[in-house]
């Protein structure tokens, strides 16, 4: 049997996203219309965001780890959670979880190496763009990371905030994305982190002005490929 994904969502739009590419992409691997077994949880976005507006990335963590309890007893092998910011708590209480983590910083990283990416622009929360979670992954691969000026990361935030968390996608803010992802390229950056779980759906990869990483999309395939492992293993003769 192919192993449990267990989903910690924060948002709704994100978490959808995610879920929906694990069952589609699952296809592809498992025949057709089978995926793993996926259960989600989540606990009300307005108990994650007084968290987030105070910077307590401990007790964001708590929540974190309440929802890694109950995934576990609802039989869950591992944990993604498509929710870039939250990373700034899961960075801090990963070695206490009771469940392992796959880490969307590290997966996406691994993505940019496989594509000979160096200079990344960081689409994001202004608290992920001001913080640890990108940087700290891929300056263990050479990659350097840039981020827009203040003005630009508070009105990125706004977007992200009063805007794609509750489905809404604006075309001002589609093309004043596309915008800065355009002067960056000016800069000499060769790609763009959508590293907010919700940017993928107000751009496009294929309508990025540069090759785009999907954050939200890369973690459930990195989930598909963990789960399919245990199938892979089961399948592989032992040696005598």
């Amino acid at each position: 049997m192919p192993k449990h994904i267990g989903i910690v969502a924060v948002t709704a739009e994100g978490a959808a996203l995610c879920y929906q590419t694990i069952c589609a992409e699952g296809y592809a691997l498992f025949g057709p219309h089978s995926h793993p077994e996926v259960t989600m949880h989540t606990f009300s976005l307005g108990d994650y965001l007084p968290y987030v507006r105070a910077g307590d990335w401990e007790g964001l963590g708590g929540l974190l780890l309440e929802s890694a309890g109950k995934l576990q007893r609802a039989g869950a092998d591992f944990l993604i959670c498509p929710a870039n910011t939250a990373h700034l708590a899961i960075d801090l209480v990963r070695a206490r979880s009771p469940l392992p983590w796959l880490h969307i910083a590290e997966e996406v990283t691994s993505a940019a190496v496989s594509r000979r990416l160096s200079r990344l622009l960081l689409l994001g929360t202004e608290a992920l763009m001001e913080g640890p979670v990108y940087p700290t992954q891929l300056s263990k691969k050479g990659i350097a990371c840039e981020i827009p000026g203040p003005a630009d990361r508070r009105r990125i935030d706004e977007i992200i905030l009063g805007e794609l968390i509750l489905g809404r996608f604006e075309d001002s803010s589609r093309e004043y994305i596309k915008s800065l992802i355009r002067e960056s390229g000016e800069r000499g950056c060769d790609g763009v982190i959508f590293g907010c779980t919700e940017i993928p759906l107000l751009l496009p990869e294929a309508e990025s002005p540069l090759p785009a990483l999907d954050s939200t999309r890369l973690l459930a395939r990195a989930a598909l490929r963990e789960a399919a492992g245990a199938v892979r293993a089961s399948e592989t003769p032992s040696s005598s």
